[in-house]
C-alpha cells in the first residue's frame, strides 16, 4: 500500500485558495485545463443558477454560431406553422398550389418578415395574418438587437490570448531540479505588459495517521513577474530546501494527487484593462527528466525574431543531475 510522503516543513502554506481540505468532498481536479473550475452547483432551480447571456458570451465560437442559426430556423418554423393554421388564403401573392410548396412559401415569407426585409410579393391581407406578421416583425427586431449585443460583447470582451504547454516538466536546473512549464501569447501584435504569475500546489496528505486532507502551498518561482510578454515564458519553480516537492518521485505525486494551480495576470494595452487566465497541471501531466526545446530563432535575413508556437509542447530527454 502506498504511503503519503512527508512534506518539507520549510514550505510556505497557502490557506487562501478558496478550496476546502476535506478529501472526500472533492471529485477530480480543482481547475480544468481551460481555466474553468471543475464544479457543478445544485440546490436551487436551474434558471436561477444559469445566466443565458453569460453562457452565450463564454461558449466556443462554433457553438455560438450554431445556436444563432438554430434559433433563427426554429423561430421561423414556429411562425410558419402559425401562418399555416391561420390560413394561406390570408396572404396575398402566393403562387404555390401543392401543400409542401405552400409551406415553403410561408416559411420564406416568415424569414422576410422576421428580418424585416419584406420583398413585397407576398403580403398579409387578413386580420389574423396581419396580427401574426406584426408580432413576428417586432420579435425579429428584438432578436437581432439581442444577437448584435451578444456579438459585440464577444468581440469586445478582454481576453488574455495565452496558450500553455500540455505538460509541466521536472527538468535539470542549475545543480538541482525544477518544475517547469511555459506559455505564450498567440495573437499577432498582441503582448501583455506587467505580467505576474502565481503558482499554488495542492496535495492530499495524511498527517499523524489521521484521515487524508488537502494541503495547499505557494510555490516560489525563479521569476514571478516580467515587464512584457512578447515571446514565451518558461516558468521555473526550483525544487530546493523550501519546495514542498523536495524529494518527490512520480509515484509520490500520484499518491498525493498533486495539482499545480496557475494564475496569470497582465495588463492589456488594447482594452486598457487587466486580463487573467487560469490553468492547472495534475500529477499525470507532470513529466520527469525532460526539458523543453527552444521555440524561437532568428529570421533568415537576421532582422527579426521568429516565435515558433508549434514547438510550445516539444520536449526532449534530459539527464538526471548528479548530486
Amino acid at each position: 500500500m502506498a504511503t503519503h510522503k512527508r512534506i518539507n516543513p520549510f514550505s510556505k502554506t497557502n490557506n487562501d485558495t478558496g478550496f476546502g481540505t476535506n478529501v472526500n468532498d472533492y471529485g477530480g481536479r480543482f481547475i480544468n485545463r481551460d481555466g474553468s473550475f471543475n464544479l457543478r452547483k445544485e440546490g436551487i432551480p436551474l434558471m436561477s443558477r444559469y445566466d443565458i447571456y453569460h453562457i452565450m458570451l463564454n461558449m466556443p465560437r462554433w457553438k455560438f454560431i450554431v445556436i444563432i442559426f438554430i434559433f433563427y430556423f426554429i423561430a421561423n418554423l414556429f411562425f410558419t406553422f402559425i401562418y399555416w393554421i391561420v390560413g394561406a388564403d390570408q396572404l396575398q401573392g402566393m403562387i404555390a398550389n401543392a401543400p409542401w410548396a405552400k409551406f415553403k412559401e410561408l416559411f420564406f415569407f416568415s424569414t422576410e418578415t422576421f428580418t424585416t426585409v419584406g420583398y413585397g410579393r407576398v403580403n398579409p391581407v387578413g386580420d389574423g395574418a396581419n396580427i401574426v406578421a406584426s408580432i413576428e416583425a417586432v420579435s425579429g427586431f428584438l432578436s437581432f438587437a439581442i444577437a448584435t449585443g451578444l456579438i459585440y460583447g464577444r468581440f469586445a470582451k478582454p481576453k488574455s490570448y495565452l496558450i500553455f504547454s500540455d505538460h509541466a516538466l521536472i527538468s535539470p536546473y542549475q545543480d538541482k531540479t525544477a518544475l517547469m512549464f511555459r506559455f505564450a501569447s498567440y495573437k499577432e501584435n498582441h503582448a501583455l505588459t506587467d505580467v505576474e504569475i502565481k503558482l499554488t500546489i495542492g496535495l492530499q496528505l495524511r498527517e499523524n495517521g489521521g484521515d487524508p486532507m488537502y494541503k495547499f502551498y505557494s510555490l516560489e518561482l525563479e521569476r514571478s513577474r516580467v515587464d512584457n510578454l512578447p515571446m514565451n515564458w518558461t516558468v521555473v519553480h526550483p525544487i530546493d530546501d523550501k519546495s514542498p516537492l523536495l524529494g518527490f518521485s512520480h509515484e509520490d505525486m500520484k499518491v498525493a494527487d498533486v495539482e499545480v494551480y496557475v494564475l496569470v495576470r497582465g495588463f492589456d494595452d488594447v482594452f486598457s484593462t487587466i486580463v487573467q487566465q487560469r490553468t492547472s497541471y495534475v500529477f499525470d501531466e507532470i513529466v520527469f527528466d525532460r526539458k523543453f526545446v527552444p521555440m524561437y530563432r532568428e529570421s533568415e535575413d537576421g532582422k527579426t525574431t521568429i516565435l515558433e508556437l508549434h514547438k510550445l509542447n516539444q520536449h526532449i530527454n534530459a539527464p538526471k543531475p548528479t548530486t
